[in-house]
């Protein structure tokens, strides 16, 4: 199904899925999850025409790639040379740059009435990374569990960091300060002011950033989290009678609770839906005590996250 055409005049697809309880729609422009129906009620943030999409988006459900979250200073040094990318973010490279993953049409490898394919070539040189790289992400509906399984492969050494970037609001209506979470999170990473981590990993226990026993987002800190936490275990989300439980295979989630949708340039203000973006760490290609995300040939690169409804 066509949900519209590009003025390159490339159409994007929606694609419908279903299972159980469950419906959703993805398009292949980003490889967006524009709706996830629970029992009727649509818990992620979606817009209405590719165009809204094109210039009004925030990221909304689709995939930020090559690299999700924050690059510091738009450069990094892989194997002796030194890469550098767009600046979107101040001085820093925030998704993939200035035309990300959530900008591409990707291309359906594969689909069924529960589960669709979606591939992505990025060539070497592609927003400054090096390699060429090939991407995939899989959207399976399961029960009462949304799977997405992503992965990637390298013909040179790269550094690859995907995850999807959906706002969750399990309501469907108002804000999420209501919005209970809890984290298997034992530390998180303190950012600076260009919430660039300063390279510590600091103890939750005695701070705002403490979710290890549940309480509200607006709790504290006036709600205004955007920050990656270092999991031990899962997530889990309570709201409106409904509970998500987010598992991954992945060494954090960066937890941005959309204080900063403004109404105006999107359809949608703020703390409308918040984001919990499983994923390796922010800057880890210049910090190399964290978790490497440095792609080599050979090699393949996977990850699997889960939404379960109960």
């Amino acid at each position: 199904m066509i949900f519209g055409t590009l003025p390159s005049g490339r159409q994007v697809e929606r694609v419908e899925l279903s299972s159980g309880r469950l419906r959703a729609e993805v398009l292949t422009y980003g490889a967006i999850v524009r709706t996830l129906e629970v029992s009727g009620v649509d818990v992620v943030l979606g817009l209405d025409t590719l165009d809204d999409y094109r210039t009004r988006s925030r990221y909304f459900g689709a995939v930020v790639g090559r690299y999700g979250n924050r690059i510091a200073h738009a450069r990094f040094t892989l194997d002796g040379a030194e890469y550098h990318l767009p600046a979107n973010d101040g001085t820093h490279s925030l998704h993939g740059g200035t035309e990300g993953f959530d900008a591409r049409v990707w291309t359906i490898a594969a689909r069924t009435g529960s589960s669709v394919t979606l591939t992505l070539v990025s060539p070497d040189g592609d927003q400054g990374y090096p390699g060429t790289l090939t991407a995939s992400v899989t959207y399976t509906l399961e029960g009462d569990a949304l799977r997405v399984d992503y992965a990637a492969e390298t013909d040179a050494p790269t550094v690859v960091n995907l995850t999807n970037h959906a706002y969750f609001n399990l309501k469907g209506e108002g804000d999420v300060l209501d919005h209970v979470l809890r984290m298997e999170a034992g530390h998180y990473l303190p950012v600076d002011a260009g919430k660039i981590p300063t390279g510590e990993l600091a103890p939750v226990k005695g701070t705002p950033f403490d979710f290890t026993e549940p309480h509200a987002v607006g709790e504290r800190l006036d709600g205004g989290y955007d920050h990656c936490f270092v999991l031990d275990g899962g997530v889990e989300v309570t709201a409106g009678g409904l509970t998500m439980q987010v598992t991954t295979t992945e060494p954090g989630v960066q937890f941005y609770s959309g204080s900063m949708l403004d109404g105006a340039a999107t359809p949608y203000g703020p703390f409308a839906g918040l984001c919990l973006e499983t994923q390796h760490y922010p800057d880890s290609p210049n910090r190399p005590h964290f978790p490497s995300t440095v792609l080599r040939p050979g090699e393949r690169r996977t990850s699997t996250t889960t939404y379960r409804f109960v």
